[in-house]
């Protein structure tokens, strides 16, 4: 996939795009949903299928004190938008220029004269321009004038749940990562350098990888079954999001211990999928207590992962 930090890198515009344009916080199931369709329709008209996002988020320029905390990096955001067929995403340096523009200027100088589109797809709740002026009404009268198709994707639901990234926010600050998975098309996950600890772990309970600092959003304080992902290896494993009350209140951590494991871990980098919710994070008056509770958390998730084993023997008969 073809990444354009800026258009004026396009020396020449492409022959056709088809595009769809948003800040894709999460790639979940409705923006999946779409981008399918910019790659369907972009073979349909012999296009380039086509992604035009932000960076920064428009949130952290036009209001910086209510900046959600994103469900997704930048880059893992592109790797997720190119397994769905994307080739080529475009990242518009959202500031104060850019949010000037009326929903006409984007439309012509953006998508027209430099991206060429022959169609755009985009959500029924779709909003560009200036102060958010443009909507989808809008933008089916330009498309009738400047000459491209446009479709827009209904809003996707599932379990009576609608699919966005602000409720899959607010399912993670309740703990349900179950349900932001569903939303998300697949487990929440995060991913980063494994760091050093405090030490408590290895000397007086369980011996824990520990994830740097991120800025992606986390789930709730507790404690959760999980996979972790050391370069190609899957192990099952439960995890701590928390500040590890019981050695004194420290900076937010994810800690992974891993399930029937023993050697030596080389891998510099880790990757930690949330898949269900064992328990809140407790103090417990000492560390014998708290081992004693590691290993009723360990045992509760090998029993999760033979059942999930089982029914996934039986789904494939």
């Amino acid at each position: 996939m073809r990444v354009i930090q800026n258009l004026l890198e396009l020396d020449k515009p492409f022959d056709a795009t088809s595009v769809t344009i948003g800040n894709f916080d999460g790639v979940h199931l409705a923006h999946q949903k779409i981008l399918r369709r910019v790659v369907e329709s972009a073979r349909e008209l012999g296009a380039v299928p086509t992604a035009v996002t932000f960076d920064p988020h428009p949130i952290q320029v036009l209001a910086p004190n209510r900046t959600p905390s994103l469900l997704t990096s930048f880059d893992r955001k592109a790797r997720l938008i190119e397994e769905l067929g994307i080739e080529c995403l475009v990242v518009l340096n959202f500031n104060q220029g850019l949010a000037r523009l009326s929903p006409a200027e984007f439309v012509r100088v953006i998508l027209v004269e430099r991206l060429r589109a022959a169609a755009v797809c985009v959500g029924p709740n779709f909003r560009f321009g200036y102060k958010q002026s443009g909507d989808v009404t809008l933008l089916a009268e330009l498309a009738h004038e400047d000459g491209f198709r446009l479709e827009v994707v209904p809003i996707l639901h599932l379990r009576r749940e609608r699919v966005s990234s602000s409720r899959i926010r607010e399912l993670l600050a309740e703990g349900r990562v179950q349900m932001a998975g569903r939303l998300l098309g697949r487990p929440l996950s995060v991913e980063g350098p494994i760091v050093a600890g405090l030490g408590v772990g290895r000397a007086q309970t369980v011996p824990t990888l520990n994830l740097a600092p991120i800025a992606e959003q986390l789930p709730k304080r507790g404690v959760y079954v999980t996979r972790t992902r050391l370069g190609e290896s899957l192990h099952d494993s439960v995890s701590n999001v928390g500040t590890k009350p019981t050695f004194g209140e420290h900076r937010l951590t994810v800690e992974s211990y891993l399930l029937s494991f023993s050697g030596e871990i080389k891998e510099t980098e880790m990757e930690i999928a949330f898949l269900y919710r064992l328990r809140d994070e407790i103090k417990f008056p000492e560390s014998a207590a708290l081992k004693a509770q590691i290993r009723k958390d360990a045992t509760r998730s090998l029993r999760f992962f033979r059942l999930l084993k089982r029914f996934s023997v039986a789904d494939c008969r």
